[in-house]
């Protein structure tokens, strides 16, 4: 009688272990997921209202691959496997790469020259400027060393019947990171992406400017 009783004790004392240990865990608080964008943009008024010497242009919705259509923060390790795109369990973007990057095209261009979307009304030979996003990620060349990259193809042309295309460049923007990690990483494809921007408005005034002066 008493080794059962001990039994039956020692069962509901390894039972009763095991249950704090499971209401441990879930009391646990859970780990946060960090939400991140390119930042609020123009904070000064006078951005947005300068006068826009600039033709307008058709800016066309960014497009790219499936890998990059969702809202993960990927990485790569350059040291380890180049090929794979990993995603950052507790950090993501606040909407997808390409929206992120239209919308600071958009913002960018627009305080030079009128922006238009698809769904505006747009004259013929109107300037029409489409971009392929082809790698938005954070890049590891060793554990501690790390850059935002940023890779598209950018096509200009007019609209009309039929539309007339231009030019088409490639641009690649790195920018190192300043720290290893999510955050890091988040800044550093914010940086660059204003890098990229700055870098096709000059390119569209060259293309228009060469366009100009051709007989």
């Amino acid at each position: 009688m008493q080794m059962q009783f001990s039994s039956r004790l020692a069962t509901l004392t390894a039972a009763g272990v095991i249950a704090v240990a499971l209401c441990g865990c879930s009391a646990s608080p859970p780990a946060k997921l960090a939400v991140y964008d390119f930042g609020p943009g123009a904070t000064r008024p006078e951005l947005t209202t300068r006068m826009a010497p600039l033709a307008p242009v058709l800016l066309a919705e960014v497009e790219t691959s499936a890998a990059l259509e969702g809202t993960a923060v990927l990485y790569r390790l350059a040291y380890a496997d180049a090929n794979q795109l990993r995603p950052y369990a507790q950090a993501r973007w606040a909407m997808p790469p390409t929206q992120l990057l239209r919308q600071r095209l958009r913002e960018k261009l627009g305080t030079q020259r009128t922006v238009l979307a698809s769904t505006d009304a747009v004259a013929p030979g109107t300037l029409v400027l489409r971009v392929e996003l082809e790698e938005f990620s954070q890049l590891f060349d060793s554990a501690t060393s790390s850059a935002g990259l940023v890779r598209v193809r950018a096509t200009l042309g007019r609209t009309g019947s039929p539309p007339k295309a231009l030019a088409q460049t490639s641009l690649v923007v790195p920018q190192p990171a300043a720290t290893a990690d999510a955050a890091g990483g988040v800044r550093a494809l914010a940086q660059a992406s204003d890098a990229l921007v700055r870098q096709l408005d000059q390119w569209m005034q060259q293309v228009a400017a060469a366009e100009a002066t051709t007989p």
